[in-house]
């Protein structure tokens, strides 16, 4: 059976919010008013600061789900695909590198799992090189987000996608590894046999401490280029098609990064 590193990618992978991130590009689109850049400042002071508890995330959910009602999914991806760099390049964790980096040359697979939007979560992860990106995924209609939330990828959504995961590819979830930063992601941690809490906030860190789970704090955010070959990492991420899991559970749309 085969293994599998997951990744959460807020405070684990990203030393920002990747879905506040894009606040200002979404604004200079006309996207989103002024007023939702305010907003997605301070919500990522919050994050930074405290990290975000069960309220919050489910507060995060309506919010996205209102403010992103009628928006143009291509301009969406264009927003993205065009500001990628200079969004993602300083706020990468040199250590999350080298982690991923030690997890492919074991062969594993690389998972990232995040609740900001698929369409933000899918590019980054390519960019990272790894196999498999699933982000929180709204309906479309007309090309055009319905607002509907189909899948939200958070708590227990998170190990419903892990299980997926690894009946359709094999994983031994006992060898698997799971990254995250809280504790709003406990079922993500549980189900595997190598949980780790990366930067964790106040609560993981006691529970990680009582189960005498391993603790990394990641320190450096280093621009992407300069610690990635993004040949390697388009490679990695080349061939991208779009798949869903078909086990009865309709929870999430998502594109498959396989290697070439």
């Amino acid at each position: 059976m085969k293994t599998a590193a997951f990744f959460d990618l807020d405070k684990t992978i990203l030393a920002r919010s990747s879905s506040f991130a894009f606040a200002r590009p979404f604004y200079k689109g006309r996207l989103i008013g002024r007023s939702d850049v305010i907003r997605s400042a301070y919500a990522q002071f919050v994050f930074l600061a405290s990290g975000a508890d069960h309220d919050q995330m489910e507060s995060m959910r309506t919010y996205m789900s209102k403010l992103v009602t009628g928006w143009d999914v291509d301009k969406v991806k264009q927003i993205v695909a065009e500001t990628l760099d200079e969004i993602v390049d300083p706020m990468v964790y040199e250590e999350a590198i080298k982690l991923i980096e030690d997890h492919k040359a074991e062969g594993h697979d690389v998972v990232i799992i995040s609740s900001s939007g698929t369409d933000v979560v899918e590019p980054i992860g390519e960019r990272l090189g790894a196999d498999i990106a699933i982000g929180t995924q709204v309906a479309v209609e007309d090309g055009h987000y319905t607002g509907e939330i189909l899948f939200y990828a958070y708590g227990e959504g998170k190990a419903e996608a892990m299980l997926a995961l690894a009946t359709e590819h094999g994983y031994d979830l006992t060898k698997c590894y799971a990254y995250t930063d809280s504790q709003t992601d406990l079922p993500m941690l549980e189900l595997v046999g190598n949980p780790v809490a990366v930067n964790p906030d106040t609560e993981l860190r006691k529970i990680a401490t009582e189960h005498d789970w391993p603790v990394l704090d990641f320190q450096t955010p280093v621009a992407l280029r300069k610690t990635i070959d993004t040949k390697q990492a388009a490679a990695a991420g080349a061939g991208v098609a779009l798949g869903a899991v078909a086990l009865g559970i309709a929870w999430y749309a998502r594109r498959r990064f396989t290697r070439s």
